[in-house]
């Protein structure tokens, strides 16, 4: 999809204002709330915007340790192991990967004992045949898309340009 400049604008006062509604972006950005309305709905629908819900964080509710495990799975048996995945609620994220490995978890746990009982589920799933923890030590720079819509080049420019 291509964004022009009124749409890189909607995004942005998006994500700097969440909470506030279309009608005062509206009023912010100088446009219909109804223009504003329908280029939500078209990104929405482009899948540009894809969520809703507040943010969670798993160590506020108990879940201390983050890990990032890499699964390596049997020929033939991705889509079983991502379906079990997708069970284990500890099991927060997974991306299938190229690399040393086949799917990568982003797992949260309440300690390493329970963070190794989480590995074992995973090892449990027919089709796993090994798997490599990494062991988060401090977020450094939390998960965000702000600072790349704010590099997105204006309407008219090529990349190059920008």
């Amino acid at each position: 999809m291509t964004l022009d400049d009124l749409d890189r604008t909607l995004l942005l006062a998006l994500l700097e204002r969440p909470r506030v509604g279309l009608r005062e972006h509206a009023r912010t950005l100088g446009v219909a709330r109804g223009t504003v309305q329908a280029r939500f709905v078209r990104l929405q629908e482009a899948g540009v915007i894809t969520g809703f819900a507040p943010r969670v964080s798993p160590s506020a509710l108990g879940y201390g340790v983050l890990a990032f495990v890499t699964l390596h799975i049997a020929q033939g048996r991705l889509d079983a192991v991502a379906d079990h995945l997708a069970s284990v609620p500890e099991v927060v994220e997974a991306h299938s990967i190229t690399g040393d490995g086949d799917l990568w978890c982003r797992v949260v746990a309440h300690s390493n004992a329970h963070l190794e009982r989480v590995i074992q589920q995973l090892l449990a799933s027919p089709g796993v045949e090994r798997t490599q923890s990494e062991i988060s030590l401090t977020e450094r720079v939390p998960a965000r898309v702000l600072p790349l819509v704010r590099s997105l080049p204006r309407a008219g420019r090529r990349r190059e340009e920008a």
